[in-house]
């Protein structure tokens, strides 16, 4: 076994993967880009190497750089996580002959699955079922065309060399096609410079199952049951559990051994995913991992086994330490991903620091992994999950339970999450049913992508708590700055003499406004709102949150306020309030019509747009990519184009301006 092992990876697993390497007293070594200089997992390595500036390109997907790191620190061997270099053959190629083991299958088998065409192929020859489809080499727009009146719709446009759910588009009818396409080979191109795409016949409400297979050099391969990934977003998913909900045994060993065909066709070592696609018909091939996945710790849970010791065993030459049959299923796990984004905006990623972020105390039913705490900034430049949230139990339901608890105690300030989704998808009564499919979310997006409700009366006396909180916090610091610190000018507690005085919060939400008014009564507030009177009192706690009581009753609320935003989190919901500033103006005219501008940080991939030119409404200006996700910038008016700000290639921020559109005269 190597003495010292190289995490070409960040964040969550990158930890992970520390984790392990030291209960086996191996010595790790971190890198990191300049964005990550103080990140969480620098900190869980025994030491770290800067490899270079911020984007991934210049650092975590640097090949040189981080051979060179590894050099430096002495690691004689490379675990590449998942994402970023972990299938790319030319790095695994690249640590052979610079004499680095590489924790990962040989670059021979990752070239046969890493294009799914030539996946597809293999497989059917290994007798793995396939969907029907077109996976070949010739790719003009006319002959795809007749290849999906072939096929037959549903279909779905796959980019050969895709991952993430990009460069992916479901076409329902011929005549949308064409746009589809080009819009399927536009993201392929921009994320993986390849822009081939395949073609296969799309399931409606299939659910999406993969096998964990694990194999080494000796000749041995097995797997370690299946998963459900089938909540899923932008084809990305959500939510996996193990084992899959409803699978009977006979097709759990059918799914087994075909998952072993694919990974001994292929000459496979190490750990892999082997992906399908199931209804009631059949399952069928989707693709295969060859790396570590996401989501790998429900099967840990459910098996007791701990994967990424398996993998640093195998490459080092040594056999698998379970054979098939001495493998089991113990319990049931489920596994949420926790990611910086906004359901209700289309998940666009949400940029910024992260003022609380707190998780659930570890424990044998409650496991977090991640690579964020409280005070850390969620980068444009790296994906946006901030942690990954997995419960296990004796059964589901007994997960499910915990999952909610779990949930409900998971509070993130500063960035919009999705764990409010997260709560609703396990709460919902066909989710408990285990009826998923794919189309889980947004066949109940009405209930699961709600906006925010109206608040009650508790959540919105919590939010005044907390304002009357920091303001005092505030107030004692100004006092403790000051000449005379007993000053009464400095008190904060709403006394006056002879006076009972009442402040009206006026607090937003949904345009409009919610009065609270709020009463100094001794040592508590006296609170009405919405046509009750509550006594309220609140305390900072050390982690940051705010323990309040309400009418004598302790809740959970957390409450923080930054800016004119007041963040509450109370029974598993979040609630965004502003609270405006008296001193600034009543109304602003909306400073961006007529002008284009970047909604997040992000960088150009596309500019479509060239002063002079008239647009029509809807007419795409520029495509900006952030955070794996791309997002396609459209004119907001008809008009001409005045200027244009940017070229491919830029690095943009938030606000700034791309395009802007010249003012028409009025006409009548």
């Amino acid at each position: 076994m190597f003495q010292t092992l190289l995490i070409a990876n960040r964040g969550e697993i990158a930890c992970r993967i520390a984790r392990t390497a030291r209960r086996m007293g191996i010595a790790t070594v971190a890198v990191y880009s300049d964005a990550d200089a103080n990140a969480l997992h620098v900190k869980a390595a025994d030491r770290a190497v800067r490899i270079g500036p911020a984007p991934a390109r210049d650092s975590y997907l640097n090949i040189p750089r981080i051979i060179q790191a590894a050099q430096r620190a002495g690691a004689k061997a490379i675990h590449p996580g998942y994402g970023f270099l972990s299938e790319n053959p030319a790095f695994a190629e690249a640590c052979a002959e610079s004499g680095i083991v590489f924790v990962g299958p040989p670059a021979s088998a990752m070239r046969a699955m890493g294009s799914k065409s030539a996946a597809k192929a293999l497989m059917e020859t290994s007798g793995v079922p396939l969907l029907p489809g077109y996976h070949g080499d010739r790719q003009d727009a006319a002959f795809l065309a007749d290849q999906s009146n072939r096929i037959g719709f549903p279909l779905m446009i796959k980019a050969v060399s895709g991952g993430g759910g990009r460069g992916m588009r479901i076409v329902r009818q011929a005549d949308e096609f064409a746009i589809a396409l080009d819009a399927a080979r536009q993201e392929a191109a921009s994320a993986f410079a390849d822009d081939r795409v395949l073609l296969e016949r799309y399931l409606t409400h299939p659910r999406h199952i993969e096998v964990q297979v694990f194999a080494d050099r000796h000749g041995n391969a097995i797997h370690l049951f299946e998963r459900d990934c089938s909540v899923q977003r932008r084809h990305q998913k959500v939510i996996e559990e193990a084992p899959a909900p409803g699978l009977d045994d006979k097709r759990r060993s059918a799914m087994g051994r075909a998952a072993i065909a694919a990974a001994r066709a292929v000459g496979y070592e190490g750990a892999g995913t082997v992906e399908f696609v199931a209804n009631a018909d059949g399952f069928y091939f989707l693709e295969m991992n060859t790396r570590l996945q996401v989501e790998h710790p429900v099967t840990e849970m459910v098996t007791g086994l701990d994967l990424v010791e398996w993998q640093l065993l195998v490459a080092a030459g040594e056999e698998l330490p379970l054979g098939q049959d001495e493998i089991g299923i113990s319990g049931h796990a489920i596994e949420a991903r926790i990611y910086a984004e906004d359901p209700e905006h289309d998940f666009a990623p949400s940029i910024g620091g992260l003022a609380l972020f707190h998780t659930p105390e570890p424990s044998a039913a409650v496991r977090v992994d991640t690579g964020f705490a409280t005070g850390d900034v969620v980068s444009v430049h790296y994906d946006a999950m901030l942690a990954k949230l997995i419960c296990h139990g004796p059964n589901r339901d007994a997960v499910l339970r915990t999952m909610h608890r779990a949930l409900a105690a998971t509070d993130v300030v500063g960035v919009v999450s999705n764990v409010d989704l997260l709560g609703r998808i396990v709460g919902h009564p066909a989710f408990e049913a285990g009826a998923v499919d794919t189309g889980f979310i947004d066949q109940h997006r009405d209930e699961l992508l709600a906006p925010q409700r109206e608040p009650q009366a508790e959540a919105l006396a919590g939010a005044a708590l907390a304002v009357l909180g920091d303001e005092a916090a505030a107030a004692r610091q100004a006092a403790a700055a000051s000449q005379d610190p007993y000053s009464p000018w400095h008190a904060c507690d709403q006394f006056w003499p002879n006076i009972a005085r009442e402040r009206e919060m006026p607090f937003g939400i949904n345009e409009q406004h919610i009065m609270v008014k709020v009463r100094r009564e001794g040592r508590t507030w006296q609170l009405s709102v919405k046509d009750k009177v509550i006594t309220g009192s609140a305390a900072s706690a050390p982690d940051g949150r705010t323990n309040v009581w309400l009418d004598g009753m302790r809740e959970r609320i957390v409450a923080m306020r930054i800016g004119e935003l007041i963040t509450v989190r109370r029974n598993g919901e979040t609630l965004r309030l502003q609270l405006p500033d008296p001193m600034a103006a009543a109304a602003e005219e909306d400073a961006t019509g007529g002008r284009l501008v970047a909604p997040l940080p992000g960088q150009v991939t596309q500019v479509s747009a060239e002063p002079g030119m008239s647009v029509a409404r809807g007419q795409v200006m520029v495509v900006l990519e952030a955070m794996k996700t791309v997002f396609r910038l459209a004119a907001p008016a008809d008009g001409v184009v005045a200027t244009v700000s940017c070229q491919v290639g830029d690095s943009v921020v938030e606000g700034q301006l791309l395009v802007g559109f010249a003012e028409q005269e009025a006409t009548g």
